[in-house]
């Protein structure tokens, strides 16, 4: 009978310097047991490489200067680590095989131009591939034993969605069981998985979260423990708060929506492959917790409700809106439907939609605000008169169970919001029943996060 593991994630936060390895070598060896471990790229190297592929398409000399730097970064890296040079050179060597695959494709984009969809995910996948290589080849120094097992190894695939790849269960869970069986450490590059057609592809930025959350489906895990810079979920980001609180208990929902709306301790789809067979997230602080039993923050099946019902509040200042005006828009059929039919077939997520009898109000993502104007306003809308971008917003959530069933949450809400004369711009509450969020303008979104918090928090013990 196979034991279940655990499944262990450590970031590129993890990875940001040279001494860091050692902080997650420590970890490793406090769990004393078989575990299945998900690495992301070195901080910076995923948008050094996006760097190189976009300079790459008109300078031949990307290639070996990417390779070169890329080499010299983890030779620095392991000799803080390791002090025999045949086991640092028979490391190197195996991290120089993908160097200079990665070097070969470069050098083919530079004499051709251009790279497919397909080859730009093939590359970005190198910074997990040698992350992988580079961490197993310490553990196994350190007396571990330990194994790299890539996604193409182990039979992780995908839907073949390149960029925005998911996770086919039905083809992948008894393949990679059964390649994660044996009693050892497993490292795992994150980020990516392999099409039905054997091709790379990526489940964009941030994707090891979810990546390792679709292992630890696949193998059952006991839990997936992802080791992070800060302290968990908090009732608020540090850096904007005085007295941040601390979750310790979070519903798979509040999870995936703090995630949606800017919260930046879990990639948004990390709980979507875990919900369903009641796997926990533990979310630990590398810097300061030892006890591998004790995390920060639990999200899990189990709800809990919060004595003023909020449980955190969070901002972001990455969505925008598209506004469709005329009079009777939103009252004409088959608007809305030409609209997001386009939006679909270009490849652009609605994150929310909020209609009036003279406007159409589609909330974006920033990046896709200009490509949605551009193909909008080629559309033929009879009752349209003006299409409109709106970037000077930004989205503030509260998130916890019991908002929707609760009365008086959304009044204490806007009545903080009114004593520190910040004006909201438009609000949605019900389409979650754990979830209200509305739009402040840009400059106001700090302040909005600081009256909420103070609503509903200032009476209760500060994080510890």
């Amino acid at each position: 009978m196979i034991m279940p593991k655990a499944v262990v994630k450590f970031g590129g936060s993890n990875l940001n310097g040279k001494e860091d390895i050692g902080n997650i070598i420590r970890v490793i060896k406090k769990y004393d047991a078989p575990l299945v471990v998900v690495i992301s790229a070195f901080y910076g190297v995923t948008d050094y490489l996006i760097d190189s592929l976009d300079k790459a398409r008109h300078d031949e000399l990307v290639a070996p200067k990417t390779v070169a730097y890329l080499l010299n970064l983890k030779k620095e890296a392991l000799r803080l680590h390791i002090e025999d040079e045949l086991v640092i050179n028979r490391i190197l060597s195996e991290i120089e095989v993908l160097l200079n695959e990665l070097g070969r494709y470069l050098q083919g984009i530079a004499l051709t131009g251009d790279a497919s969809p397909a080859l730009e995910d093939h590359i970005l996948a190198f910074g997990e591939q040698i992350s992988a290589v580079f961490l197993a080849g310490i553990l196994n120094y350190e007396g571990i034993e330990t194994r790299v097992a890539f996604p193409e190894t182990i039979g992780l695939i995908t839907d073949g969605e390149f960029g925005t790849a998911s996770v086919d269960f039905v083809r992948s869970t008894a393949k990679v069981r059964e390649a994660l069986a044996d009693d050892l450490v497993y490292v795992v590059p994150g980020f990516y998985g392999l099409s039905p057609e054997g091709k790379t592809t990526v489940f964009g930025r941030g994707g090891s979260d979810y990546a390792a959350a679709a292992i630890a489906r696949c193998i059952g895990a006991l839990s997936l423990d992802i080791w992070k810079d800060v302290n968990g979920f908090v009732s608020a980001d540090a850096k904007t708060v005085d007295n941040p609180v601390q979750i310790k208990q979070l519903t798979y929902n509040e999870a995936a929506e703090l995630a949606y709306f800017g919260a930046k301790i879990l990639h948004p789809r990390t709980v979507e492959p875990l919900s369903a067979p009641h796997i926990p997230i533990r979310i630990f602080n590398i810097y300061s917790d030892s006890d591998v039993e004790k995390p920060r923050s639990v999200v899990s099946a189990e709800k809990t409700i919060t004595r003023g019902i909020v449980k955190s509040v969070t901002c972001s200042e990455d969505f925008g809106i598209l506004k469709l005006k005329g009079s009777g828009v939103g009252a004409k059929p088959g608007i809305l439907a030409k609209v997001t039919t386009a939006l679909h077939h270009a490849g652009i997520n609605i994150s929310s939609v909020l209609t009036s009898q003279i406007s159409i109000n589609i909330l974006l993502a920033k990046k896709d605000l200009s490509t949605a104007y551009a193909l909008v306003s080629a559309i033929e809308l009879s009752v349209v008169g003006r299409v409109q971008i709106i970037e000077d917003v930004a989205v503030v959530a509260t998130v916890g169970n019991g908002i929707a069933e609760n009365y008086g949450v959304a009044a204490r809400i806007f009545t903080a919001l009114a004593k520190n004369g910040i004006n909201v711009l438009m609000s949605c509450s019900g389409a979650s029943p754990i979830v209200s969020y509305f739009l402040v303008g840009i400059n106001d979104s700090i302040r909005a996060v600081k009256a909420i918090h103070e609503e509903f928090f200032e009476t209760i013990s500060p994080l510890g």
